[in-house]
């Protein structure tokens, strides 16, 4: 017993005015009391182990706690410079793209500078020997004759400048499609952006191989008004239309199939609700079902090893979305396909 009750029973045992009855029933008192004494200081000393043992569990959670944050720190800081390696991964290969693309042009740039370069040496030529003939005609005073040279000089010269234009026209375009884009937008005349990426890529693909043979035609709508675009931006969703469109019909005209013609065609129209549509057709085998819904995806080809990275059809996808169009596909086996870019006006 609990030395204070057991002090206190003995102090009772020994006054003689309390009954044996009432002594009995005080010692079973005492004794109860002593138990739930007992039972108090075990719940007690219970209690303070469960703290101590909550308060080791709490101090190795938050510790737990802390390396997980940093943890997730660190993850948060690798992941961001996987971000940002990706990002510039990216950028690499759109460029790498680009440049061969470009590489791919360069015949075909070349073999267009050449027609208007031809025409400005030969002309130069006519124009110098004819200054000579007029100074002899005013010479001879005849003046008609020195008139009508002088006529014919103003007209040479008139086809001088151009084909020179003509010339600097092909190089801005080899130079916009080439360098990176600085995300201006532009008022452009979608018709000789047309016009010039579809030559470029015919020639060039004429130049990487001679066997390549295709009839390609265009129809612009002369009524289209400039647009505001990036053109570098949209010359590279052009070319990648069109290149892709020379493949398929290419590729379609090995099969020996008797009177097959294979022929691109681009067409250009404004809709009614104010909207640019640029249609690049083939007649080439189509794209299968059951790949339709893949051909937008990145890095997806049909194109064999090394002749394709699977990026084309989606970075022109990016591109037209961001100038706020769209870039559908409608194609039938067998019979070709049509890209079409709808660009708002």
């Amino acid at each position: 017993m609990n030395q204070h009750l057991q002090n206190i029973l003995d102090i009772l045992q020994q006054i003689e005015s309390i009954s044996d009855d009432q002594k009995a029933l005080i010692n079973k008192s005492l004794k109860d009391a002593d138990k739930e004494l007992v039972i108090l200081a075990f719940k007690l000393d219970r209690t303070e182990k469960v703290k101590r043992t909550t308060a080791i569990l709490l101090e190795e959670t938050i510790e737990e706690l802390e390396q997980k944050r940093k943890a997730i720190e660190e993850t948060n800081t690798a992941l961001t410079k996987s971000l940002e390696d990706l990002k510039s991964a990216q950028a690499q290969l759109i460029q790498s793209e680009k440049m061969a693309s470009l590489g791919e042009l360069t015949a075909g740039i070349a073999h267009e500078i050449q027609n208007p370069l031809n025409f400005v040496n030969n002309f130069s030529e006519v124009s110098y020997e004819m200054i000579d003939e007029m100074w002899e005609e005013i010479e001879k005073e005849d003046l008609e004759e020195a008139k009508a040279l002088g006529n014919d000089l103003k007209s040479n010269l008139e086809k001088i400048l151009h084909h020179g234009k003509r010339a600097d026209s092909i190089v801005k375009g080899m130079l916009q499609h080439s360098r990176s884009s600085n995300g201006q937008k532009e008022l452009t005349d979608i018709n000789t952006l047309c016009d010039e990426y579809l030559r470029l890529s015919y020639h060039g693909l004429r130049a990487k191989d001679k066997s390549f043979n295709a009839d390609f035609q265009t129809d612009f709508d002369p009524t289209l008004p400039k647009i505001s675009i990036i053109p570098q931006d949209v010359g590279r969703v052009l070319l990648n239309l069109i290149n892709n469109a020379f493949y398929t019909v290419n590729e379609r005209s090995k099969k020996g199939e008797t009177d097959y013609v294979p022929t691109v065609s681009i067409t250009t129209q404004l809709t009614a609700n104010s909207q640019l549509l640029i249609a690049v057709k083939d007649n080439g085998n189509g794209i299968p079902d059951e790949i339709k819904n893949k051909i937008f995806q990145p890095f997806f080809t049909t194109k064999p090893t090394g002749q394709g990275t699977g990026l084309g059809l989606s970075l022109s996808y990016d591109i037209v979305k961001a100038h706020g169009g769209e870039l559908k596909v409608d194609t039938k086996k067998d019979e070709g396909t049509a890209f079409i870019v709808q660009l708002p006006i």
